[in-house]
């Protein structure tokens, strides 16, 4: 009965949403009314979350938003490429047994609890995310987090409580670490871009003066997230997966690693290596620690999400040291056994309906845009210069988060910062204190799937409900705002 509720509850609230928006005219009207019905049925799960994805596809050529190959589209773009290559990667970790050596070598070092351990993996996340993409970093640490909850000696109901913060923790790491350096995360860069492009006679805004204000602000952020995630909104005090000992004695037991843990583990160390050592890393005014896309031009065109998918392909086609035993992969054919990877065994355990929700928050961006929604939202803002500038920051924060909850943090950012720089000098203010604090604000979507692709790649794995998702989501964004509130707002 409740489901049945919320199915009708979705387009009631279109409708009504139409009804208040219509004086601004049909195609805002329409697309912000599909905003609300397509969130509340990804919230409440009315209908599968993929299913709800696809809406676009048949209601943008309805209402004249957009026509269906261009909407169609957005549910193949580059980055769905790169979610499908670093998911199957992560598979050949697993099929090979390597994630569990991993787990334990990361239990045996920080230890069993559960609450050191989210600390432990959202930390290696924000380190690896400050100088890779977030994407990259979250696609890199997701196995180990896996690895660890998958741990069968582990008691089943402290893994069990373990699974959804271990997992948040994996994409609140990333999304923070990336926070803290100018390459960290796109919305970072597409600030960066436009601040040469608008005022090309302003100082360039140094790596040494990103990090002087984004990394207290991830520290601090990362701190309160870890005490929400272990403390608050999941209890983990007191709950351990193993101790120290029986870890180590464990690990032992799995003795030397195999020739397939060796291929699979040579594979992912390869991808990520050329994720990290892709893109050029200026480290100041007069350093720049080039990568490998500028110092072979051939090479420029080859981006992460080709890097992923020639990971994926390596594992289809190296052959396994030892044949892969039909009892650990018992749908395998005899011939698909002989290599790391086979397609029955990818076929069955890639969330292929992931890559339609990715699809579908894509789509929801480009209409917002195309619809002329975002030019509403522009002009509604205009009326916020008035404020004191702490709730002038804590306004602009709250609205770019929630834009960022519905799509891209990307296309978030390369939405509102060109509205922003304009509102900036309406409002009569330096623009860098407002930019900077909605670039931010850009990455702050943590309550929705479609916020980030960090998000996306966690709830993938299908062990978060969405209601646990968005309960922990709201509390990170709220406390989100009041961080830029604290650090921009008294500047």
């Amino acid at each position: 009965m409740k489901r049945w509720l919320f199915l009708l509850a979705g387009p009631l609230l279109a409708v009504l949403v139409f009804a208040l928006m219509r004086h601004h005219g049909p195609q805002p009207a329409f697309m912000a009314g599909l905003v609300a019905w397509m969130a509340l049925w990804w919230i409440t799960e009315a209908v599968p979350i993929p299913v709800t994805s696809i809406l676009p596809l048949v209601l943008f050529p309805l209402l004249g938003i957009d026509s269906v190959p261009s909407t169609a589209s957005n549910y193949g773009k580059e980055i769905i490429f790169l979610f499908l290559g670093g998911f199957i990667i992560a598979l050949g970790i697993e099929r090979c047994g390597l994630h569990k050596r991993i787990a334990l070598g990361i239990m045996a070092r920080v230890g069993g609890s559960s609450a050191r351990l989210v600390l432990g993996i959202m930390v290696a996340c924000a380190l690896l995310s400050m100088w890779i993409n977030s994407t990259a970093a979250t696609l890199v640490m997701l196995p180990i987090a896996l690895s660890l909850i998958d741990d069968d000696d582990a008691p089943e109901p402290v893994r069990k409580r373990l699974t959804v913060p271990l997992l948040l923790g994996v994409a609140y790491g990333a999304t923070i670490g990336g926070m803290a350096t100018p390459v960290g995360t796109p919305p970072n860069l597409v600030f960066l871009e436009l601040w040469r492009q608008i005022y090309p006679e302003a100082p360039s805004i140094g790596f040494g003066q990103w990090m002087a204000v984004g990394l207290p602000l991830a520290i601090l952020f990362m701190v309160v997230a870890w005490l929400l995630l272990t403390r608050f909104v999941f209890k983990l005090k007191g709950d351990t997966l193993g101790e120290a000992d029986a870890v180590r004695e464990r690990l032992r037991g799995l003795g030397r690693a195999s020739v397939d843990e060796w291929l699979a583990g040579s594979v992912f160390a390869m991808v990520a290596l050329l994720w990290i050592s892709g893109d050029d890393l200026r480290l100041g005014e007069d350093f720049l620690l080039a990568g490998w896309r500028s110092r072979f031009g051939m090479l420029k065109g080859v981006s992460d999400a080709a890097i992923a998918v020639l990971g994926a392909v390596l594992l289809f086609v190296i052959p396994a040291g030892k044949r892969i035993r039909q009892a650990h992969d018992p749908y395998a054919t005899h011939e698909e056994s002989r290599t790391l990877m086979d397609w029955t065994f990818a076929e069955r355990r890639v969330p292929w309906g992931v890559l339609l929700l990715i699809g579908g928050g894509f789509a929801l961006a480009a209409g917002v845009d195309k619809a002329g929604l975002s030019g509403i939202i522009g002009e509604a803002m205009a009326g916020l210069g008035s404020l004191p500038m702490v709730m002038l920051i804590g306004s602009t924060a709250l609205v770019v988060c929630l834009l960022s909850e519905l799509g891209s943090n990307t296309a978030t950012a390369s939405l509102a910062l060109p509205i922003l720089a304009a509102m900036a000098q309406r409002w009569g203010m330096d623009p860098q204190s407002i930019l900077w604090p909605a670039t931010l604000a850009a990455s702050l979507g943590f309550m929705l799937p479609v916020a980030s692709p960090m998000q996306t790649i966690v709830f993938g794995t299908g062990r978060i409900p969405m209601q646990q998702m968005v309960k922990a989501g709201v509390w990170m964004d709220l406390i989100g705002v009041l961080l830029l509130m604290l650090f921009f707002g008294w500047g």
